[in-house]
């Protein structure tokens, strides 16, 4: 069993849970350690203790949802190598399950994007950053998502290369 997989009742596992849900919901820069926890029904040290920090929590949890959202592109490119089709996967995905907000913004500490990395895998010609253009489309419809998922969604996917 990995690490990050939360058990239902525990201490890490009712953080994990929290977290998930308020990061999803508001973004990192909008939810505080004293929230969560008390969202959590713990103490704050708890949530210093198994994460060391907001950042470690956040760190985890953007994490699963990345590799949640990487399988589901992975395994529609596989299927059928249509960009178009298998970012319309990842979108919805990521819109029914309420983690639009959470990838829509930058990680806060600036590493490296795996969407655009994926993106740049199966987009880039001649040098032309496409997959650099195609994660910043994507986060924008994200977060126009949050307003209008179906207007959001078709935006997207009509400035993805064909």
């Amino acid at each position: 069993m990995r690490e990050w997989v939360p058990v239902s009742g525990t201490t890490k596992g009712r953080l994990v849970e929290t977290a998930l849900a308020e990061f999803g919901r508001r973004g990192y820069e909008d939810v505080g350690v004293t929230e969560l926890a008390t969202a959590a029904g713990v103490t704050v040290g708890s949530l210093y203790h198994h994460f060391g920090s907001k950042a470690g929590l956040y760190d985890l949890i953007r994490g699963d949802v990345e590799r949640r959202l990487l399988d589901r592109l992975e395994g529609a490119w596989e299927a059928a190598p249509d960009l178009r089709r298998a970012i319309g996967v990842g979108f919805d995905y990521l819109v029914r399950a309420g983690y639009a907000r959470l990838l829509a913004e930058p990680h806060p500490d600036g590493t490296t994007d795996p969407l655009e990395d994926f993106f740049t895998a199966r987009a880039d010609r001649a040098g032309m950053p496409i997959g650099r253009l195609l994660a910043a489309a994507w986060r924008a419809a994200l977060t126009a998502s949050l307003d209008n998922p179906e207007g959001a969604r078709g935006a997207l996917t009509a400035v993805v290369p064909a």
